[in-house]
């Protein structure tokens, strides 16, 4: 009956604690975190799964819109070069474009 009350957040917090390699776990995470406003344990969490899961595109992505939105620029297309790059090695074309396009428009400003 206790997991039931628990938030999906609380879940997720549990799995990767238990799991900390669990890549979709942690992005989970981090996107809950996000949800929930808490912009610093969503960075703690996106930090982690790209130093861990060089190659988990989403991450890279979401965590360069993220910097972006709170005008940290520079931070942004660091990531997303990053993220280019593992887009790339992946052959996702599509992440990469969209990625690119977030790029070109943090070099515009």
């Amino acid at each position: 009956m206790a997991d039931q009350k628990k938030s999906r957040r609380q879940k997720l917090e549990e799995f990767v604690a238990q799991n900390p390699k669990d890549t979709f776990s942690r992005y989970g995470l981090a996107l809950e975190c996000l949800k929930d406003g808490d912009k610093a344990g969503a960075e703690t969490q996106f930090r982690s799964l790209i130093e861990n899961q060089a190659d988990y595109v989403p991450g890279f992505q979401m965590y360069a819109q993220m910097l972006a939105q709170d005008e940290r620029r520079a931070e942004a297309r660091s990531i997303l070069a990053a993220g280019i790059a593992a887009a790339t090695r992946a052959g996702n074309a599509h992440a990469r474009s969209e990625m690119e396009g977030l790029l070109a428009e943090l070099e515009a400003v």
